[in-house]
Parts: structure tokens; C-alpha cells; sequence
């Protein structure tokens, strides 16, 4: 009797549930997506926008990028606008989209333009796709616009097509999340004539553009790469919808057709020799029509008795079509073609490649008049293409390198149980029955063979129960049907008891299996499902490592080492270990080995998973031989570690079903890692940033009450040098000294203020054009108490050109280099400057020791704060010197390094930009 499991897969179930409740809290994200600039992705959105708004929704436009076009402006009439955040960069104050009034608005539809822009530095997210995450998490919908170069896959295909490299991208994870996609398309030469039109760009912009990126065969090719990325959106759309409609309906004959809109092709797996040659056959095809391809094999209750080599024969095939690009798949059912019918409707396959049936042989006549599978299929689904393949002459066994030899017998099916449940279910009945054969009618007896057939049939299944049949209805024909002791039978009705005897037996049997593989089914679902469930809600509460680490095993260890009953029976008592990865900041890792390794257990091979990203060890075609399999826990920013198992038989690591749920297990390991190890750096950010801002806090207000008393123990101990009657020599040098020591004392708190003040953001540039000439001059004077009378030697031509920048700001970081010069530094001291045409180079030279051997190849350091050159010295100072130097530097966008000068000594070389100077005209 066919099985009908009217039951959605609660994995499905499970899946679209937390999809519709993550659906249901965020907004839906409408992109408008073209080819190129000037398609007409703004005008398209405002002119949707403009309908909305007259239909009465609230439509609030966040940011709009018009690029001067007059017909796109026009359409922003009526609609309400976002008024834009200024933010100050670099010395200019820039528009840019404010997300928190955004946030507060909540409209139920906001414009933002332009998704691959590169927000202001010190907004709160870098990239404006960024923001569109907040504001969909946010419930509201966003609508934007989006050109195919700014793909991050594609970027690269699109810079060697047109030779210009994009630097603005955006994750195709966001395209690929959208709600909805609508392309803006029109053809090269429309786009030409649009360009030419001055509707693109500006007429200087548009004849650059028109040499360069608009040239027709970059236009064809653009449009074709955003035709079918689009088309691969629709296709996942179409895939979804079927996926959703499939499990609402649950039966094959009220699935939705097959629609044939992508000519995608499953191929069905057979149990006999040969299948391999289907499944090259599809593989060769679906290459051919450059479509998406699928491998079923289905297994029936009858196919679960297959000897270990005839299961072995179709996990290769299975695994030969993975590696040739397919998606498997193991489906369980009653009925073959129901089940294949099922698959290619869910996957929206239009095309069947299957194996050409084999010949009947003569003695099995009753095969003859069995319909095909061909047959079926057509029946179930008339609208299906089924492609026949014809077996090849010189068919080759696959090889199973990477599987090893099976030798346990544990697996093999047949055993002495059923065969004696059955024999003895018959002598027992017998026995029972033989005393009341004078008291029962023999309608009664057969009904206690009966039910003797029905419990073996409950217990072991069909071909014991129909085993149980014959031999009850041998026993009760024998024993008790008059002639007795005899198998002649005196009354031809009792040949149709003997006839519903077997066949209730036999029918018995079929619905008992039919019943325990489904039950099995089930139960095995169930259990996948409620163990990923329970995985997930234990890693949620996980908060250390080492405890995601022991639930991960645990529930590997849970799920692959207890029967399954999805496909084949697996094997018990494997091992497991989850190994995590520790990351430098150059990206490269090594995994984190426990102190007592296994002895069979090669952590190369762990650490080349880890490395490039792919299985190896057992069960893979990557080092085979290796008796652990090692999966790596692909997290979404990288691999966080290694999954090994040991499995006492491999069998099961090549059923599909199985592989992904192991995939599905190290992902969610993996992304626990990721999580706990991003926790441990935002508490880390926060410490770092709560101690900076206390230190910050602290250094403002010691130099503000510190500075006070400091200026007024300056001035009494110089007031003493004046005072009446003269101080003793002895007395005026200590004067001189208290003198001295307060002048570096008001120095360091200056220091010390100008750092909280440039930490804080509270120092603006005032740049102006000024004479290098009178900068250094200016900062030898200011200097020349610290230099204690040394001579500093310059080397600035006359003929420098004024350059722009802060006079005030820039003399304080020549002064702090001679000071640090004259500090660590032994004379000469040399000054230099030099000008290029983009840019002012200023160098401060010593002929002291030199960087310290410390910070060799790491001299970037001496430019944070509180660092010095030797921890312990005579030398005072506190280490901020040349911080402020980098800090004020910076701000001049310039930059500021430290090197080891030929010949001995140290040279700090600051290079700051420059532009043309004005006429001296235009400075009056």
C-alpha cells in the first residue's frame, strides 16, 4: 500500500517559522537596480515614490541624489525631505543622511539613494547599506538604488571589463536579502543618446565618461551581468514560493506544477549498477543548457535491506554527483515516482534524467505488466520532461578511495530472529489450539493463526510475517482442517479461508512496514529537529568558549553516534573534538590544541582545514587515510576552528542528509564562536574606551587646577632675581634652577592640556598661506630655552612657495621635535625643507644614539601616547610630545614618521599636503 506522510519536515517547518517572526519585526528593502549610472534608478523610485504618496502613505525622503538633473528634481516636489546632518571633515562641513531622525520619524516608507556611499567619518556606521540595516531592523521601509559594479563579487569581473576598479561596494548578502527587486534597464545606444544629452553628466563629465566607461561594448556587458543577476534573484523567488507552497499542502497531487522557468534538471539515482551514467549524463546536460542541476536517490522500505556494498555502490554515486556540481538529496517514501514527483516540485525541476529501465527476464511475467517508472511519472506529472539514458557499454565500477573496507557485520539485515519468531509463532498456536479443537469451531482456531501472523508482523516486519502466513495456514490445514494430519482438504470452502489467511497475513506485514519506516521517519526527524533546537538555545546562553566548545561536542557526539533512521543506519561510538582557532591581526590563525592529543589524530591536517577552508581526513578526497574527518567552522567573518569526528564506521558520512546536518552543526558552532569572541572584544573596546576617557578627564583637569599655582610659582621665582637686597650667589642659582624646573614643569602641563584638547576634538585648524621661512625661524626662537644654547643648522631655500596651513598649530610640532631633538639627540641639530608639487617635506635630524633598538621595524609607536624611547631614564618628560606632533599632523592631513638617518642619529619627517599658492594679488 503506498505511504502517504502528510507531515511537513519539521526542519522546513522549523526554518519558516523563524523566517516569517524575523520577517514580521523588520521592513522590507526594495531595491532599484541598473546596469549603469543614468538608467533612470532614481527617476524610476521617485516616480514610485510620487504614486505612493498620492495613495496616501507616508513617504519621507531620507537622501537624494538628483546629480543636477532637472527632470529628477522635479519629482521631489510634494514629497517631504529629511533635512541632511552636516558633519565637519577635514577643515569643510559635508551633507550627509541623518540616521537618527530618520529612526525617530519612522515613516512607513524612506528614500535613501546612492546604497554603496561611503558615510562621513564619525558617522555612526562606515557605509550607508549600514544604515539601511539599522532602519529595516528598525520595522521601516527603505527603498534604494543600487548599480551592478558595486557588487562586491562582481567587482573585479566589472574592473577588468571596463578598466576602472569601483572602490564603493556592497555585500551581495544585501541584494540577495532584498524584498524586492526592480530593474531599470534601457539599451546602450538609448543610454548614449542620454549621455550626449547632458541627462547623465555634466557636458565636460560627459565626453570623459563617453571615452572611457560608457563605451557600447562596456554597456552591453554590464547589462547582461545585471540581467541575469536579477534573473538569479527571481529564480531564488520562484524557488521560495514553491518551497512555502510545498510544505502547506504536503501531497504530491496538490503541489503547484513544475514551472519552467530556469530548465533546471534532476537527476534520479537507481539502486542497480549503472547509475553512474545517469548521473554524468545530467551533469553534461545541465552543462550544456547552463542551468542549475539536482541528484535524488529514493529509498523504500525494500531498499533498506540492501547488502553493505549494494549501499556503498549508490553513496559513491551520490558523491560522484556532488563533485560534478549537484545538490543531493536521500528521499524516504513508499512510492518512488511519488516521492520523485514531490522533489522536482519543490525544486522547480522541469526535466527528469533518469536510467533506462533493465529488461524483465522470461520467468517474471508479472513484471511485464507493472508500469514503468516512466510511467508513473507521466502520470503523476504530465507537464514533466523524463529523459531516458541508455546504459553505457563499458560501465566501470567507481572507486572508494576515500571510503574505507566495512567488514563489521553488525549491519547486515538478515538474522535467525525473524525466521524463528515465525516458526515458533505457528508450534505455539498449534499446541494451544490442539486441546479445544473439539470445544472451537475451525473459524475460531484460524482466527488465533491469525492474529499469531498480525504479532510477528507488528514485531518483525514483512517477509517474517509472510513466512508466519504459510506456515500457520500449513498448520492449520494440516492439524485441524478434516482430513487430519493430512494437507487434502474434504470441503472447498476452506480453501478460501486458507487464501484470507495468507493474504491478511501478507497484507499485514506490508502495513506494518509501511507503518515502522514511517514511524522511524519521523521519529528521526523529530529528534534532528529538537536536537538543533535544544544546540541553539544552549549556544545562545553561552558566554566563554571552552562552554560552546563542550556543548558543540555534545550535541555532535548526541546526534552521530545513535541510530538514524533517515537513510542508512549509522554507526556508534565515534569521537569528537572541537579545536577553536586564535587569529593575529594579519588575518592568519592556529588552532588552540588540547595538552593530550588522540595518537591517530595529525594536527597538520587540522591546521590545513583551518587554513583553506575545506573538509579533509576521512570520508573526503583529501587525505582519506586519515581516520578522523575534519569539517571546518566557517563562521560569516572567517574560520574560527576545526569539527573532528572519529567515527567507528564512515558510511554515514557520504549520506547527504547526514553531511548537512553536520554542516549545519559546525555552522552553528561556529557562528557561536564568532559571537562569544566578538563579546570579548567590544567588552575589551569598552574598558579601553571607558579608561581613555577617565584618563582623557583626568589629564584636563590636573593641567586646569595644576596650571594656576604653576603660573604663579613661575613668577615668584623670578621676581626673586629683582629683589631687594640681591640674593647670595648660592641663593640666585637656586633661584635659576626653581625657575628652570617650573618652565618644563608649565611645559609638560601644556603638553598635557593640548592632548586632552586634541583628544576631545576642541582644537579647530585656522590654515592659512604662510611663509615656511618664518615657521622655522619662529619655532627655533620659541624652542631655544629647551635647546639650552644649541646651534641649529637650517636648510630652507628662499624660494619656497607659501603653503596652507595652521601657524600656531604646525610651530608647535616643530618645537616639540627640537626639543625631543635636544633631549635624546646630541648636536648638530639640523633643520630642512623642501617642497614638491603636491606636497611641504620638514625634517629634524639629531647625531645622537637614535631609535631605540626596542621599537626597530616598529617606530610607529613612538607616536602614541605616554610612549618613550627607554622606560627608565633621566631624561624628564612623559612620553606626549611626539603624539601631539601625529595628532596635529593628522589633522593637517599629512603624516609624520621616524627613521634611523645614514651616518647615525635620528630623523623625524613631516610631510604635509600642498596646493598651488595664489598671486600675492589675491592674498591682498
Amino acid at each position: 500500500m503506498p505511504h502517504d506522510d502528510s507531515r511537513p519536515d519539521p526542519d522546513v517547518l522549523l526554518q519558516r517559522l523563524q523566517a516569517q517572526d524575523s520577517a514580521r519585526a523588520k521592513g522590507r528593502l526594495r531595491i532599484y537596480f541598473g546596469a549603469n549610472a543614468g538608467v533612470g534608478k532614481t527617476y524610476a523610485m521617485l516616480s514610485a515614490a510620487q504614486q505612493a504618496h498620492q495613495a496616501g502613505r507616508e513617504v519621507l525622503v531620507g537622501v537624494v541624489e538628483t546629480h543636477g538633473r532637472q527632470e529628477t528634481a522635479a519629482l521631489l516636489e510634494g514629497l517631504e525631505q529629511l533635512p541632511l546632518r552636516q558633519l565637519p571633515y577635514r577643515g569643510q562641513t559635508l551633507p550627509e543622511f541623518d540616521l537618527d531622525a530618520a529612526l525617530a520619524r519612522q515613516p512607513a516608507i524612506l528614500l535613501v539613494d546612492e546604497l554603496a556611499h561611503t558615510n562621513v567619518e564619525g558617522s555612526r556606521h562606515p557605509k550607508r547599506w549600514q544604515d539601511v540595516q539599522e532602519l529595516l531592523a528598525a520595522g521601516i521601509d527603505v527603498w534604494s538604488a543600487l548599480n551592478v559594479q558595486h557588487l562586491e563579487s562582481l567587482n573585479g569581473t566589472v574592473g577588468a571589463i571596463t578598466g576602472i576598479r569601483v572602490l564603493e561596494t556592497v555585500p551581495d548578502t544585501v541584494l540577495d536579502s532584498a524584498d524586492e527587486i526592480i530593474l531599470v534597464d534601457v539599451t546602450p545606444d538609448e543610454l548614449t543618446a542620454r549621455l550626449q544629452a547632458g541627462k547623465v553628466y555634466l557636458p565636460q563629465q560627459a565626453a570623459r565618461a563617453a571615452q572611457n566607461f560608457f563605451r557600447k561594448g562596456n554597456l552591453i556587458a554590464l547589462r547582461e551581468i545585471a540581467l541575469r543577476r536579477t534573473a538569479e534573484h527571481v529564480e531564488d523567488d520562484v524557488r521560495s514560493y514553491r518551497v512555502e507552497q510545498s510544505g502547506q499542502s504536503g501531497s504530491a497531487s496538490t503541489l503547484p506544477p513544475v514551472w519552467n522557468t530556469s530548465g533546471a534538471i534532476l537527476a534520479c539515482i537507481g539502486p542497480h549498477e549503472g547509475a553512474e551514467q545517469t548521473v554524468r549524463t545530467a551533469a553534461r546536460l545541465a552543462g550544456q543548457l547552463n542551468v542549475r542541476w539536482h541528484a535524488a536517490y529514493v529509498e523504500t522500505p525494500l531498499l533498506q535491506r540492501l547488502e553493505a556494498p549494494e549501499r556503498d555502490r549508490i553513496l559513491t554515486v551520490l558523491q560522484l554527483a556532488e563533485t560534478l556540481g549537484a545538490d543531493t538529496a536521500v528521499l524516504t517514501g513508499s512510492d518512488v515516482a511519488d516521492a520523485l514527483v514531490q522533489q522536482a516540485q519543490t525544486l522547480n525541476c522541469a526535466t527528469l534524467v533518469l536510467g533506462r529501465p533493465r529488461p524483465v527476464p522470461r520467468w517474471q511475467l508479472w513484471r511485464r505488466w507493472a508500469p514503468t517508472l516512466t510511467r508513473q511519472l507521466a502520470t503523476l506529472a504530465p507537464t514533466l520532461d523524463v529523459l531516458e539514458v541508455g546504459a553505457s557499454p563499458r560501465t566501470r565500477r567507481l572507486a572508494r578511495a576515500w571510503l574505507p573496507t566495512d567488514t563489521d557485520g553488525d549491519l547486515r539485515r538478515r538474522t535467525w530472529q525473524p525466521w524463528a519468531a515465525a516458526l515458533g509463532g505457528a508450534v505455539l498456536v498449534t499446541l494451544l489450539a490442539t486441546p479445544l479443537a473439539n470445544r472451537l469451531d475451525l473459524a475460531n482456531i484460524a482466527m488465533l493463526f491469525l492474529v499469531a501472523v498480525v504479532l510477528v508482523a507488528v514485531r518483525y516486519g514483512r517477509a517474517a510475517a509472510a513466512l508466519a502466513a504459510v506456515l500457520n495456514v500449513a498448520a492449520f490445514d494440516f492439524f485441524f482442517v478434516p482430513p487430519r494430519f493430512s494437507f487434502a482438504v474434504s470441503d472447498v470452502q476452506y480453501l478460501v479461508t486458507f487464501v484470507v489467511m495468507l493474504a491478511m497475513g501478507l497484507l499485514t506485514g506490508q502495513l506494518t512496514a509501511g507503518l515502522r519506516f514511517s514511524a522511524r521517519i519521523a521519529a528521526s526527524r523529530e529528534r534532528r529537529a529538537q536536537a538543533l533546537f535544544d544546540l541553539t538555545r544552549e549556544l545562545s546562553a553561552a558566554l566563554l568558549t571552552r562552554q560552546v566548545v563542550e556543548i558543540g561536542q555534545t550535541a555532535v557526539q548526541r546526534l552521530f553516534t545513535q541510530v538514524e533512521g533517515v537513510a542508512f543506519d549509522p554507526v556508534k561510538g565515534g569521537k569528537v573534538m572541537v579545536l577553536v582557532a586564535e587569529h593575529t591581526d594579519a588575518g592568519t590563525g592556529h588552532l588552540r590544541l588540547p595538552a593530550m592529543l588522540p595518537h591517530d589524530f595529525d594536527a597538520g591536517i587540522a591546521e590545513w582545514v583551518l587554513r583553506t577552508g575545506h573538509s579533509a581526513g576521512l570520508a573526503t578526497t583529501t587525505l582519506p587515510a586519515h581516520p578522523w574527518h575534519c569539517v571546518p567552522l566557517q563562521a560569516p567573518m572567517r574560520v574560527r576552528g576545526v569539527l573532528a569526528l572519529k567515527p567507528s564506521q564512515a558510511r554515514w558520512l557520504l549520506i547527504p542528509e547526514q553531511q548537512q546536518l553536520l554542516q549545519t552543526l559546525a555552522r552553528q558552532i561556529a557562528i557561536a564562536l564568532e559571537r562569544v569572541h566578538y563579546v570579548e572584544v567590544a567588552q575589551e573596546a569598552v574598558v579601553h574606551m571607558e579608561s581613555e576617557r577617565l584618563r582623557n578627564t583626568l589629564l584636563a583637569a590636573i593641567s586646569h587646577d595644576v596650571r594656576t599655582p604653576l603660573t604663579a610659582l613661575m613668577g615668584l621665582a623670578e621676581s626673586l632675581h629683582t629683589a631687594q637686597p640681591p640674593l647670595a650667589p648660592a641663593q640666585a642659582d637656586a633661584a635659576q634652577a626653581m625657575v628652570a624646573q617650573a618652565r618644563e614643569l608649565s611645559a609638560l602641563v601644556t603638553n598635557l592640556l593640548d592632548m586632552a584638547r586634541l583628544q576631545n576634538g576642541g582644537v579647530a585648524l585656522r590654515s592659512d598661506w604662510q611663509s615656511v621661512e618664518e615657521l622655522v625661524g619662529s619655532a627655533i626662537r620659541a624652542a631655544a630655552p629647551a635647546l639650552r644654547g644649541e646651534h641649529v643648522d637650517t636648510d630652507v631655500p628662499t624660494d619656497l612657495p607659501l603653503v596652507e596651513f595652521d601657524a600656531v598649530l604646525m610651530e608647535r610640532v616643530l618645537v616639540n621635535l627640537l626639543e625631543n631633538a635636544a633631549k635624546y639627540g646630541a648636536a648638530p641639530i639640523v633643520l630642512t625643507a623642501r617642497a614638491t608639487p603636491t606636497s611641504l617635506v620638514l625634517a629634524v635630524r639629531d647625531h645622537g644614539p637614535g631609535l631605540p633598538p626596542k621599537l626597530r621595524g616598529r617606530e610607529a609607536e613612538l607616536f602614541d601616547k605616554f610612549t618613550r624611547g627607554s622606560a627608565e631614564s633621566t631624561t624628564p618628560g612623559v612620553g606626549l610630545g611626539l603624539a601631539i606632533c601625529k595628532a596635529i599632523v593628522d589633522a593637517h592631513r599629512g603624516q609624520i614618521v621616524a627613521t634611523n638617518a645614514p651616518g647615525g642619529g635620528a630623523e623625524f619627517t613631516l610631510t604635509l599636503p600642498r596646493r598651488p599658492a595664489p598671486d600675492l594679488q589675491e592674498l591682498s
